[in-house]
């Protein structure tokens, strides 16, 4: 989050999208190759052109370190194995400061990875592997597919169709949410477009493992990744109080990445065997590695949001998960969703109120909201007010909840629920001012790298992760290990420390 904009808003429910099922018979490899263009069209670069820098500015902007030459020059490689372009030079690969498992490309040879998926990969071999899912989407023109579905009221209604929100049918809340494609364009990008078909992810994910195996890398690589993935997701259901079992109707029309593992596997054994993983190097280039959120856009640890620069934070509920983008916190819980976010403010309460719910209806619609009510909330100035709409699942209950931090400056939660719910009331209560030595204790996570030693255990190993929960579950996540007999001597593994 950005000091003048309020977070970043990915979803974790998008790296399904890069890595899903696999195996398929020969028939269906051929068709998958018959989608494939022979080159990168002029339409499509001139498409990729107009949107690239709106995604930068969505997904936390290029990030500059000692990674992105290593990460861009694998990028290439593997999207050259597409047959897209002709030289290394026809892709623009991009290393994103985003802390979310996220990876995509878009038609005119743009090619994307964040920082953390980039982290949680154990090998370059993963890495290209996500990477070259993601230009399979591309190859096989799946994006033009799903544009038809995607809404179409703003240039990242585009992008939700081109790079990829995986998130299914929301329960009806789409229509309530069209106008929030301008003002929280990237929750919408993720929350409210349709998915790739189950066909579209397979036809990828085969894509993917033959551009791996026409690289050189061992071509079950991309099985792995899986692991680690469905590894990571269910630390992310613990750390937010959600059973592992448990997937929010959102994402409920997506395969699970524990499914898909052993789909990717027999895919992989259909190629020519290789060893080559290059462990080592990809181990070496992300030492050091900020991990997780960069402290100056703000930080999700566990239940709470703290925004060192700005000076504030708060907790959602238990059961409820955070992600942090460029312009809003995205919410989401089964009984509920919401953004934290901000708009310009010029001490008017009334029309700060008044511009959020038309940020939330859009253009075509109107909402009808109730009285505008205030209070003090831990020495804040609050505002609210909240409108029932109908939803096709019954009613639904929006409430827009203000802050006056300042004469000229506001922020807001905009959240859904159904009528008389009420989850968020805590929520709502908890925000507050930190204090200069609180913001100052907010540090950023890095990855380390160790080498097994003779007498480490998972459990010496894991104690070194500097989190307060989970540390034995977030070290075997990070390092792909669903067994302790996959720790050895000599092996290289990541531990998260400040």
């Amino acid at each position: 989050m950005q000091k003048r904009s309020i977070a970043k808003l990915l979803t974790s429910g998008i790296i399904i999208s890069l890595v899903s099922g696999c195996a398929t018979t020969a028939e269906a490899k051929k068709k998958t190759r018959e989608l494939v263009p022979q080159s990168i069209t002029a339409e499509e670069r001139a498409q990729g052109d107009a949107v690239h820098p709106q995604i930068l500015q969505e997904f936390g902007g290029a990030w500059q370190a000692p990674q992105t030459e290593y990460v861009v020059g694998v990028g290439k490689n593997i999207a050259l194995q597409s047959g897209l372009g002709n030289a290394e030079k026809d892709f623009t690969v991009t290393l994103l400061n985003s802390p979310v498992n996220n990876a995509f490309a878009i038609p005119g040879g743009y090619i994307y990875i964040t920082r953390q998926l980039t982290a949680l990969c154990n090998s370059e071999a993963e890495m290209a592997g996500v990477l070259g899912h993601e230009v399979g989407h591309v190859a096989a023109r799946h994006s033009k597919k799903r544009q038809r579905k995607a809404r179409r009221n703003s240039i990242l209604g585009a992008i939700a169709g081109i790079a990829g929100g995986l998130l299914g049918d929301n329960g009806g809340l789409a229509g309530l949410f069209g106008g929030l494609t301008q003002q929280y364009s990237g929750a919408l990008a993720n929350i409210l477009t349709l998915s790739f078909s189950r066909k579209q992810e397979e036809e990828s994910d085969d894509l993917g493992v033959e551009y791996l195996s026409k690289a050189g890398y061992d071509p079950t690589a991309l099985s792995d990744m899986l692991l680690s993935l469905s590894l990571a997701t269910n630390v992310d259901a613990l750390a937010s109080g959600r059973e592992v079992r448990s997937v929010p109707a959102w994402a409920s029309t997506h395969p699970k990445p524990a499914k898909r593992v052993p789909r990717a596997l027999r895919e992989g054994q259909k190629y020519a065997v290789s060893n080559v993983r290059r462990t080592d190097r990809h181990m070496a280039a992300i030492d050091g590695m900020l991990y997780g959120d960069d402290p100056k856009q703000g930080i999700v640890d566990g239940l709470d949001f703290i925004h060192p620069d700005l000076r504030f934070k708060f907790s959602v509920p238990a059961g409820f998960s955070m992600q942090n983008g460029t312009q809003a916190v995205q919410i989401n819980g089964r009984s509920g969703r919401g953004f934290f976010t901000t708009l310009p403010y010029t001490g008017n309460k009334a029309n700060y109120i008044d511009a959020a719910f038309k940020a939330v209806a859009g253009d075509d619609q109107k909402i009808n909201y109730g009285n505008i009510t205030s209070a003090r909330i831990n020495g804040i100035n609050s505002f609210t007010s909240k409108a029932i709409v109908s939803g096709q699942n019954g009613d639904v209950e929006v409430t827009v909840f203000a802050y006056e931090f300042s004469n000229s400056q506001a922020f807001h939660f905009v959240t859904t629920s159904p009528a008389n719910s009420q989850p968020f009331t805590n929520m709502y209560r908890s925000v507050e001012r930190i204090s200069s030595s609180e913001a100052a204790k907010v540090k950023p996570l890095r990855i380390r790298i160790v080498t097994v030693k003779s007498g480490d255990t998972i459990d010496s190993l894991s104690a070194r992760m500097d989190y307060a929960t989970l540390k034995r579950e977030r070290f075997m996540a990070l390092n792909g290990m669903d067994s302790a007999r996959q720790l050895r001597i000599g092996r290289k593994m990541k531990i998260v420390t400040y």
